[in-house]
């Protein structure tokens, strides 16, 4: 229940970039794109991701550029990107300056993947389950 508190309290303290990329990226639910902030996934806390598309946007600050945040980055977007998923990464700079344009770019980006079954039918049962027995 920690992981839930934690995401929740992240949710009330977004930075002021990414609060604005909130209200943008609600905007395409009419587009048929559900954003979720700051899920859980895998031990690590997206800023916002879009499941039905597989697509994760991250907001970076000054502190992305540090060489040992960078490394940890690139490791977090290996682990999820093993699970078919997709890491779009924008600076605080960029989301403040261009906001319609990552917007767009979120956008079409999300609207050129597959739509991700929630059943997770997508992928087939491991060996021997789901075979027919006779």
């Amino acid at each position: 229940m920690a992981i839930i508190a934690r995401a929740r309290a992240m949710r009330k303290a977004m930075t002021p970039a990414e609060a604005p990329l909130w209200v943008a990226l609600r905007d395409l639910r009419s587009q048929g794109l559900h954003f979720r902030r700051q899920a859980p996934l895998r031990g690590y806390y997206l800023d916002f991701f879009c499941w039905t598309r597989g697509v994760i946007v991250e907001v970076d600050g000054a502190s992305h550029l540090a060489e040992d945040r960078v490394r940890q980055d690139r490791v977090r977007d290996a682990v999820v990107a093993r699970e078919g998923l997709l890491t779009l990464r924008y600076d605080n700079l960029m989301v403040r300056d261009q906001l319609t344009h990552v917007d767009d770019d979120v956008r079409t980006r999300c609207l050129a993947r597959p739509t991700r079954s929630p059943l997770r039918v997508d992928h087939p049962p491991p060996p021997g389950e789901g075979e027919d027995p006779s």
